[in-house]
């Protein structure tokens, strides 16, 4: 098929996206930066863009979908790129990093590979002559800063973890509120004392979730599966819920540096009550928290199991109630369907949760990743190579997804798939692992991304002395090619992702999935 066989159907592709949005011209050029006269353009045929992120733009505002996202980018690349005669050789070109740490490009590499071969694009043949001549897009630089790698922690121990993390989040660790005020007005916060003291030594930032209602608070409310006798219910005075989130930001002013409002607050296990409640226990919350500690960071309640439905229609009433808008923080637990799956299938889920935020109009905010979900306390436990593997690219997919920090779930157990490290135990090859990745993540920015062939890694590491071993690995080939494919982006703006540079790589396959690190 010709260049002119590509852009018609590449046309075409945009025309059905946009009728099927029901969107017209004018609407979709407000949403994507340009006139309703361009777009119509690429629709008719009489053009192609010059950069895939406009395409990118346009897909989202349609509603497309990440397999129609990959072969509008499929379709634009052979519209785009000239086609030679004959298949040139790929002339291997010296290019900059996107990122300044080698797992800047696993992250991608990741990725990107699943994506891509999950759709089978075909690279045209292009002829290098010192650069790529497939156009690139750059996004703003986004630095990874050290709290990104975060754990639950699931002990009432004064022990921190004894491997490199850069966030704890307190749920599960005896502090939930039926234990901090055991009567009306009676704190008892020795509890609370043990785990944040500890933490502030470290230099390790303190995210508190809230939840658990004491039976004083709702006597007819039905009993968490906790058995402390907290209650899921919210508490039938909401003055209560004021009276103990105010006293409890003032108290730990300046040592607790974040608040999650409730633990999977979409969840009957967790919380009963109803949606609009949850809104209005959330902006009173949040503004006494701010009255008490204006420098403290506002999560709002985490949302968990939003594989079901149901979970994400309550996320997405909550949302057009306004109850993001009282916070500084969006917090999900995002996570594979069960540990053992590749984690590349959260990038799934994380599309449902944007086009969720999207259609309830929820501007764009940080994203934080509380973690697992309810399934972590049925499951098997994984074998020690495929769970040290699973939880680094846990880490991974969510930093591809736009996360901002990631609370593993969880430290102190040994009870779960991947264990990390046990209360009084050492760490585990798990940990390890994430122990390196944070290491290596620690001043990785996020800058750019490429396409073509020439974005293969056709030579060897670099020193001795930059070179490292990405966990996991197995074998490494040249011929590796993990072209860029970025995930279909709904409801705020894309970042990037960089092309890979003249750095050999490493093929670590698991179950169903290879995962591509490159190394330098």
């Amino acid at each position: 098929m010709g260049r002119t066989a590509y852009k018609a159907d590449f046309a075409e592709r945009l025309r059905a996206l946009k009728d099927r949005s029901g969107r017209s011209y004018h609407a979709l050029g407000k949403r994507c930066g340009v006139s309703s006269s361009t777009l119509h353009r690429y629709c008719t045929g009489g053009g192609v863009p010059a950069e895939f992120l406009l395409v990118d733009r346009f897909g989202r505002a349609c509603g497309a979908s990440g397999e129609e996202l990959a072969e509008l980018r499929r379709l634009w690349m052979f519209a785009l790129v000239r086609p030679e005669p004959e298949p040139a050789v790929v002339t291997p070109v010296r290019r900059s990093f996107g990122w300044r740490t080698p797992v800047g490009v696993a992250v991608v590499a990741l990725l990107t590979y699943g994506l891509v071969t999950a759709s089978r694009p075909v690279t045209p043949a292009v002829r290098q002559t010192g650069a790529s001549s497939v156009p690139m897009w750059t996004d703003k630089p986004i630095g990874v800063g050290r709290e990104f790698v975060g754990v639950t922690k699931n002990s009432t121990s004064r022990e921190m973890p004894a491997f490199g993390v850069g966030a704890v989040r307190l749920w599960n660790s005896g502090t939930r509120w039926e234990k901090l005020e055991p009567e009306r007005g009676r704190f008892e916060w020795f509890r609370l004392d043990r785990l944040v003291e500890p933490a502030r030594e470290a230099g390790v930032p303190v995210l508190f979730t809230l939840g658990g209602t004491p039976a004083w608070a709702s006597p007819d409310g039905p009993e968490t599966v906790f058995g402390d006798g907290s209650r899921t219910s919210p508490p039938d005075d909401l003055d209560d819920w004021d009276r103990f989130v105010g006293e409890l930001a003032r108290v730990y002013r300046g040592r607790i540096d974040a608040y999650e409002l409730w633990d999977a607050a979409n969840h009957q296990r967790v919380y009963s009550g109803s949606v609009e409640t949850m809104v209005a226990m959330t902006e009173r919350a949040a503004r006494v928290i701010k009255a008490a500690d204006p420098a403290a960071e506002v999560v709002c309640p985490g949302m968990a199991e939003l594989w079901e439905p149901q979970a994400l229609r309550w996320q997405e009433r909550f949302a057009e109630l306004g109850g993001y808008q009282h916070c500084d923080v969006l917090g999900v637990k995002l996570h594979q369907r069960w540990s053992a799956d590749p984690p590349e299938r959260m990038l799934e889920l994380a599309t449902e949760i944007d086009r969720t935020l999207y259609r309830a109009g929820v501007p764009e905010m940080p994203r934080w990743n509380m973690g697992q979900g309810f399934a972590t306390g049925v499951e098997e436990r994984l074998d020690p190579e495929l769970a040290a593997d699973h939880a680094v690219r846990f880490y991974l997919v969510s930093l591809y997804a736009e996360y901002t920090r990631v609370y593993f779930y969880n430290w102190g157990s040994d009870r779960i798939p991947i264990v990390l490290q046990p209360s009084g135990g050492i760490p585990t090859r798990a940990a390890r692992h994430v122990d390196e990745l944070g290491s290596w993540l620690r001043g990785a920015r996020n800058t750019s991304a490429a396409t073509g062939p020439s974005s293969a890694c056709p030579t060897t590491c670099g020193s001795a002395a930059s070179r490292r071993t990405a966990p996991s690995s197995r074998s490494c080939g040249p011929t590796a090619r993990p072209s860029r494919s970025r995930r279909p982006r709904v409801w705020r703006r894309s970042r990037s992702s960089t092309g890979n540079a003249g750095r050999s790589c490493q093929a670590d396959r698991s179950r169903s999935r290879a995962a591509l690190w490159c190394c330098g």
